[in-house]
């Protein structure tokens, strides 16, 4: 019976760790994780295929020749489609870790990019339970174009005009709404100054809408204009007042990329001027971080992970990765300087007979003002603590106002 519950939990323990490998794969990957970009490359080709073979097939010589082919291509990309959504869904666990794992799922089922990944698949089976509604359900095809914003996480270039868009969508709203009223105005006008004139054209306010959003758009169809004296003088004035009106979106974005980019500048020329100290950890089973993501960590704020080291690999951290054994950690923190006030370290070598050979540090005969911060031992860096036994070539580091023979200071 034990041998059975043993051989279960080595089952789950080996399928969760294909789990979350699946997971670090179908997510946007580092340029060191090959498998996963490798996926990132796949996905966006399927995605460009598939909307390259729903415009094709709306071309009657390129039906009649290749339907059969392009048909097959879709069902293909759309069943990858399907695929990619069964497991975004069975690893939506990791995605949230600080949710409980079905409402990480209903989260991500309901979050834009989960409706998003629903619909590039759903309409292409929904004929074959409803049948009569064919014709319907390839209009909600058109929605798969919205998968086009997985590439937008792909590549950074991309990412650059979402962060300018959402930092200024105030501004872009107020420029809109000024767009709009500006609109509805002069509709109103066009339409009290042509109507007597030609009523079938100028019939009601929404055609003096529909010829204020051409003409302010500088678009200018030519199916609807004025012919009355003051009616021409007015569109004048409104084609003028559109040029400047209608740039004005145009300068906020621009503003936002120009903004986004020197901000980019500054922070590579004068990053590394920071004065941040960075320190790298090595995790072994015994360490209580193994298995937990590091927003479990709680950290405090002025600590940051820089990055993580799994093999050959050189990792992003984000909230969500799940800390392994072996990883190495660099940790970066704010350095100590204070102009009034040093701390100074003492460090020390235990040479041959040394009275504190053989002895555990609890054991020494010590000042209570004075704290062992660290041993080096071998070049390993090893946190002291009471039971731990010094030996020959020790270095120890301790913080003591006391004399020690032989001590250096380290002054920090």
């Amino acid at each position: 019976m034990k041998n059975r519950q043993g051989e279960r939990k080595a089952m789950f323990k080996k399928l969760g760790k294909y789990k979350r490998r699946i997971f670090e794969i179908i997510e946007v990957g580092t340029k060191y994780d090959y498998a996963s970009r490798i996926y990132d490359f796949f996905n966006a080709f399927c995605i460009i295929v598939n909307l390259a073979v729903s415009m094709l097939y709306t071309f009657e010589e390129y039906r009649a020749q290749y339907g059969a082919l392009l048909l097959t291509l879709e069902e293909l990309t759309v069943a990858l489609f399907l695929m990619d959504y069964i497991l975004r869904i069975w690893t939506a666990g990791y995605l949230y870790p600080d949710l409980p794992v079905w409402r990480a799922t209903l989260k991500y089922m309901f979050s834009f990019t989960g409706i998003v990944d629903l619909l590039s698949f759903l309409p292409q089976y929904l004929p074959i339970f409803f049948p009569s509604g064919a014709i319907a359900f390839r209009m909600f095809r058109i929605i798969r174009i919205f998968r086009l914003f997985r590439i937008n996480a792909y590549y950074d270039a991309l990412n650059v005009i979402t962060e300018v868009i959402v930092g200024k969508k105030q501004q872009l709203f107020s420029s809109v709404f000024i767009i709009l009223m500006l609109m509805f105005a002069s509709s109103l006008c066009m339409y009290s100054l042509e109507h007597q004139a030609q009523p079938d054209v100028f019939s009601n306010a929404f055609s003096g809408i529909w010829w204020a959003a051409s003409t302010l758009l500088t678009v200018g169809y030519g199916d609807i204009y004025p012919i009355t004296t003051l009616g021409k003088m007015f569109g004048i004035f409104i084609a003028f007042l559109g040029v400047g009106i209608v740039a004005i979106p145009t300068g906020i974005i621009s503003a936002g990329f120009v903004d986004q980019y020197s901000r980019i500048k500054r922070m590579a020329e004068y990053g590394p001027q920071s004065a941040i100290n960075f320190i790298k950890i090595h995790l072994t089973d015994r360490d209580p971080w193994i298995d937990h993501t590091i927003s479990q960590l709680h950290l405090p704020d002025s600590v940051i992970v820089a990055v993580v080291k799994r093999g050959d690999r050189i990792l992003v951290p984000r909230g969500n990765m799940i800390l392994r054994s072996d990883d190495i950690m660099v940790l970066g923190a704010e350095s100590y300087q204070d102009d009034k006030e040093h701390i100074k370290l003492k460090e020390f070598l235990l040479q041959k007979n040394h009275p504190w050979i053989g002895k555990t540090i609890r054991s020494l005969e010590i000042s209570r003002h004075s704290i062992i911060v660290l041993i080096r031992r071998n070049r390993k860096v090893m946190i002291p603590n009471g039971n731990m036994i010094l030996r020959e070539n020790d270095t120890v580091i301790l913080y003591t106002q006391s004399y020690l023979g032989g001590d250096g200071d380290i002054k920090i």
